[in-house]
């Protein structure tokens, strides 16, 4: 194959890639087109319920669930919530913020056995349980009050966001790295950081995420941060513990989950 058809073949990949996030975005998802070959198998049930003498008040047709698993057990946000939950019970830190991180995930975690702060760019207008404390504000725009004001700060999941407007934040190419050092500055000396963002090959997806080589952050805390740990979820979904930030090679969608310790 020529050089000329490589490129464009790897042109209408990137169209047909970009074509189907759209989709997506308008609330399309290509993939659920093929369900539809279990129609047959849907009405043959319904006739069945009705046949047993069974009422129906609505038809809401969710036609591919029995072929699914009954639950997910992996992947990044599994892995990455149960695990940094379970460091902070350990260490039983005195006070607990967390920016930006999933609040029916690891936010809910921690908050079964403790209180933890949460600050988020957007609003959250039922926090729904007395062990979470919610702050709306910007991580950019903390004043002076906010610096070293705990020993334990989480962002999970989060930073890779920072300066791409997806969450309403205000467009920076540089976000995540000044979200960084913000983090570095909320944190008391000595005090503990969890950090976890998507890595692989680095990119920008506008205006999802960032994907980060796993040994960039090393660059960014060098001078601020020691690293007390690295562990990592794998492109298929699976936990590695204990691991290098060089170990992980050729990802396309990891995610990194880094363990600091501030310096003095």
């Amino acid at each position: 194959m020529g050089e000329e058809s490589i490129r464009s073949e790897e042109k209408n990949g990137l169209g047909y890639r970009r074509l189907g996030s759209i989709s997506l975005a308008l609330g399309i998802d290509p993939r659920r087109l093929l369900d539809l070959r279990f129609i047959p198998k849907y009405l043959s049930d319904l006739l069945a319920f009705e046949r047993a003498g069974g009422t129906i008040s609505h038809l809401l047709p969710t036609l591919a669930d029995f072929r699914d698993q009954a639950g997910t057990a992996r992947g990044h946000y599994f892995h990455q919530d149960l695990l940094v939950a379970s460091h902070i019970q350990k260490a039983n830190p005195v006070r607990h913020i967390d920016v930006g991180s999933r609040i029916d995930g690891f936010v809910a975690h921690v908050a079964a056995f403790r209180s933890i702060e949460v600050i988020d760019i957007r609003p959250l207008t039922n926090v729904g349980h007395p062990h979470i404390i919610f702050l709306q504000g910007d991580l950019f725009s903390l004043d002076e009050s906010y610096y070293e004001i705990c020993d334990s700060l989480s962002c999970l999941h989060a930073l890779e966001h920072f300066g791409l407007g997806r969450y309403g934040d205000p467009i920076d190419p540089d976000g995540h790295l000044k979200g960084f050092r913000q983090l570095h500055k909320i944190l008391k000396p000595n005090g503990i950081l969890y950090v976890s963002f998507p890595i692989g090959r680095s990119a920008v997806h506008f205006n999802a995420h960032r994907v980060f080589n796993p040994t960039e952050l090393l660059v960014w805390s060098a001078g601020r941060f020691r690293l007390i740990r690295f562990d990592y979820v794998d492109d298929e979904g699976n936990l590695h513990l204990h691991q290098s930030p060089d170990t992980p090679k050729d990802l396309n969608y990891g995610c990194g989950i880094y363990t600091l310790q501030k310096s003095p």
